[in-house]
């Protein structure tokens, strides 16, 4: 069973992965008995599939995907959703309160307004429209503080690691909350906004790095060598304001 590239090589449209008794999986296809890729990507092997990580791609929402999206626009029985997919999404009143929607008293626009961003959960997508969304579980809703950086969504399961392992370094050399959207956006919680500023910048070298082995060590020697550096600024900043007040 011949492949003809190594597990995380990069590869176009085109290439010729492997044939005989493989599977074509995601962002691949089968002809005559060989695999070939439709998108520029990281191939990989799982078993008997093989498919490649596309390095640009749009969002595809699917159930139960956790979402950060911005309010677009308020209508009569709840909000439009910019999520990042081919089609905007959905948010019902009825998804939001805690009782049955009465658009006589129920004022929207103090619950979510244009231009807010939200933590939202798909209940419901397919091909042809919008997804649908709820913000009734807990931990989701309206945004109020941290900052928001964009990946590509592809990229994700790199950000989080096996296990967790490229997530949870990062919160804990950095001391920031972290939170995942499946769309490629993430949403950044720290003590400060240094903290915030050095994380994302932790975020996007997994994100230009993501094909290379020993990213997570990288990483982590990365947040060490810029709290240092910092820490050496402040030494030597607080030092002069002590000499000139001398």
């Amino acid at each position: 069973m011949p492949v003809f590239y190594e597990r995380r090589q990069l590869v176009t449209p085109g290439d010729l992965l492997a044939d005989n008794n493989y599977l074509a999986g995601e962002n691949t296809f089968k002809e005559n008995g060989k695999i070939y890729a439709t998108h520029t990507g990281l191939v990989n092997y799982e078993n008997r599939n093989i498919y490649v990580m596309a390095l640009r791609s749009f969002y595809a929402p699917l159930v139960g995907d956790t979402v950060i999206g911005k309010v677009v626009e308020v209508i009569l029985s709840g909000w439009i959703i910019d999520v990042k997919a081919p089609y905007l999404a959905m948010l019902r009143a009825s998804d939001v309160l805690e009782r049955s929607f009465r658009p006589q008293i129920d004022d929207l626009p103090s619950m979510f307004d244009v231009g807010d961003i939200i933590i939202a959960k798909i209940v419901a997508s397919d091909r042809t429209r919008g997804p649908l969304l709820t913000v009734r579980e807990p931990g989701l809703g309206k945004i109020t503080r941290g900052q928001i950086t964009e990946i590509t969504p592809t990229k994700i399961p790199r950000l989080i690691g096996k296990k967790g392992s490229m997530i949870t370094t990062i919160k804990k050399e950095v001391g920031c909350q972290i939170l995942v959207g499946q769309n490629g956006l993430v949403l950044v919680s720290g003590k400060s906004p240094k903290d915030e500023r050095l994380a994302i910048m932790a975020i996007h070298k997994i994100e230009r790095e993501a094909h290379t082995s020993g990213l997570t060590d990288r990483v982590a020697e990365m947040i060490k060598t810029e709290k240092h550096e910092k820490t050496e600024v402040r030494r030597k900043d607080a030092q002069e304001k002590s000499q000139k007040s001398g």
